[in-house]
């Protein structure tokens, strides 16, 4: 049932509380954002997309103003996948574009595989379908164990100062100190347990292995990876390989957060694609 306080509804799928930000006309297109960040990321998209496109910007589990449940298993990534799903039906759209960078690039791709009949298009910016072996899995889900763990015992700031600095990140120090101190506050707004179990439930580590399902995806997939991103680059070659109908862009003078560090390149590139497909 959804609650709606002016373009924001509240949404609950079981036990959580999803806020969902809706704008706009035509064709549905949901937005899901990265680890720390919320549904403010998209905001800079309105302009260009709002016209053509109803854009569902979600707060993710954990993140913004939606529950953070204490529970870790309640974040995996398929029952956020299912609670999606129960968003869609409660709009009445029964398909979607849909649009996620990094851990919401890892969510839209994992909904992708598991619901493909509710997916129009796909826009992964920075993102990958996760670990490929149980070993590297192990080895992640113990990192993120200690960092979901981090958050909890030095609180938010300490976790935020440590969290701007990690390499991923690096190409971000050169961005104005406005758009630094906006972030900033996105990521400090967020809720410490929120965090922690994101972690926890759908971190890398705790995420299935989707690079199986790709080759079976049979509608149109756009990859983003900014080109000081190289981590990231190899995974979408390595992606656009198996994918059927894929386009792989590289995005020069960009790292991780490409809509970030390039908002009007990016939204030039993600509406063009949109009016293709």
């Amino acid at each position: 049932m959804g609650v709606k306080q002016g373009n924001i509804m509240n949404i609950v799928s079981k036990d959580v509380t999803y806020a969902v930000e809706i704008t706009g006309n035509g064709e549905p297109l949901i937005l899901l954002h990265g680890f720390t960040g919320n549904r403010d990321t998209w905001k800079f998209l309105i302009p260009i997309l709002s016209e053509r496109y109803t854009m569902i910007m979600i707060d993710i589990i954990g993140h913004g103003m939606s529950t953070s449940p204490a529970e870790p298993e309640r974040y995996e990534m398929s029952r956020v996948a299912e609670d999606i799903t129960h968003i869609l039906d409660e709009l009445h759209f029964p398909k979607s574009h849909m649009l996620g960078y990094s851990m919401g690039g890892r969510l839209a791709l994992a909904f992708a595989s598991l619901y493909p009949e509710y997916v129009e298009t796909l826009i992964l910016e920075s993102a990958s379908p996760g670990l490929a072996t149980e070993q590297e899995r192990g080895i992640r889900k113990q990192n993120d164990k200690k960092l979901a763990g981090r958050i909890l015992e030095l609180g938010m700031e300490a976790f935020v100062d440590h969290w701007e600095s990690i390499p991923l990140f690096e190409s971000q120090k050169h961005l104005p100190p406005k758009t630094r101190a906006s972030i900033r506050e996105q990521r400090l707004a967020n809720d410490p347990v929120g965090l922690a179990n994101s972690l926890l439930g759908m971190g890398t580590g705790s995420q299935a292995s989707y690079w199986g399902n790709l080759q079976t995806l049979d509608f149109p997939v756009l990859l983003l990876t900014g080109e000081f991103d190289p981590k990231f680059c190899d995974i979408a070659s390595s992606m656009e390989k198996k994918l059927r109908k894929a386009e792989w862009k590289i995005i020069n003078g960009a790292g991780h957060a490409i809509h970030v560090e390039d908002g009007e390149k990016f939204g030039k590139i993600i509406s063009e694609f949109l009016k293709r497909n």
